[in-house]
């Protein structure tokens, strides 16, 4: 089976197909880095019509990339939600009347499965269960998937997303945007231990997360000191940094002694933090990460979920919809429609 999948949540256009004992043939993504950079971060009727202008011509050149004709495809794979309404609409809007008229099924997919899923891609499925944690711009999340489809979420943020607060802190450093990959960047300039930054909720018994006080130490912090040095800039990223990284290895440690999960995947934006895969490929579960490229949104990811979910008869309904909010907790473990 041959899945062509589609991802605009946001500010990436993903394409890729994913063929049945082959895997991912054909894959690319188009940021609009340089589109959003002027104003600080996603501005999403300016996404909306990027992803209008984008997916198209990059379904031509995946095609042709896996040297297929559109009639080859036997499924159609987009993003359901969550994300930016609009971003979603263009890529629903898309996939589903490609599916339509070529008479394939469509399936509408949860970006926070696919990103949760990516690591396979790359790596096999370890035994049930297994632990994800999956860190990105918008969500942090501990989830433990009993099998396909089948999740429980252990803990999650109670403010800031991991990658927003490295957002947040390196707009506050003035690195611009993108801030997180700039603020890892930095922060291999600094001293990691000048400063002793929170980690909140690190001896709560519960699996939750939190990141604005920290984020607000920082902030602290970088006022007391101003103007800031270069040294003190870095130094300040670094041991920001180390906080983030050993609350979400802590988090990770009391997950896998709760659950017994036979492995740990890490999966989102945040995974391709070179400390933070050094500091969780130190505990005894083996970990799995997705190549970098798959640490950000694509294509890839949702055809690959899509493939899964179409071969289970999962199946989309012809009048589509999609989803801003939805909550991976809310996920079916076999959504199946009618075909209308």
């Amino acid at each position: 089976m041959r899945v062509l999948g589609i991802e605009t949540s946001c500010d990436e256009t993903g394409i890729a197909v994913y063929e049945s004992g082959k895997g991912i043939t054909a894959e690319s993504v188009y940021s609009q880095l340089d589109t959003h950079a002027p104003f600080g971060g996603v501005v999403p009727e300016l996404a909306s019509r990027d992803h209008i202008r984008k997916t198209l011509p990059l379904v031509r050149q995946v095609l042709q990339q896996a040297s297929l004709e559109v009639a080859h495809l036997d499924g159609i794979a987009y993003t359901e939600g969550p994300g930016l309404s609009g971003a979603l609409l263009v890529g629903a809007g898309i996939g589903r009347s490609l599916a339509w008229a070529l008479d394939v099924p469509a399936i509408g997919v949860h970006h926070m499965e696919a990103h949760l899923l990516a690591p396979l891609l790359d790596h096999p499925v370890p035994p049930f269960p297994f632990a994800v944690l999956l860190v990105s711009g918008g969500h942090t999340l501990l989830v433990l998937v009993t099998d396909f489809g089948r999740y429980e979420v252990l803990g999650e943020s109670m403010d800031d997303a991991a990658g927003e607060a490295f957002d947040k802190v390196a707009r506050l450093l003035q690195l611009g945007y993108p801030g997180g990959p700039r603020l890892a960047e930095l922060a291999t300039k600094g001293n990691p231990l000048r400063f002793a930054f929170p980690r909140p909720m690190q001896h709560h018994p519960s699996l939750d997360f939190s990141f604005s006080g920290l984020k607000t130490a920082v902030m602290l912090k970088a006022r007391e000191l101003s103007p800031l040095s270069e040294e003190t800039r870095a130094d300040l990223a670094a041991s920001f940094e180390l906080a983030i990284v050993d609350s979400l290895t802590g988090k990770c440690e009391q997950a896998l002694d709760n659950t017994r999960a036979s492995a740990l995947l890490v999966s989102g934006g945040v995974a391709a933090n070179l400390r933070l895969r050094e500091r969780l490929s130190r505990l005894d579960t083996p970990v799995f990460f997705p190549p970098p490229h798959l640490c950000v949104d694509n294509g890839s990811m949702v055809a690959f979920t899509g493939h899964m979910r179409l071969v289970s008869g999962s199946r989309s309904p012809l009048k589509f919809r999609v989803r801003p909010r939805w909550s991976l907790s809310d996920l079916d473990p076999h959504r199946q429609s009618e075909e209308h």
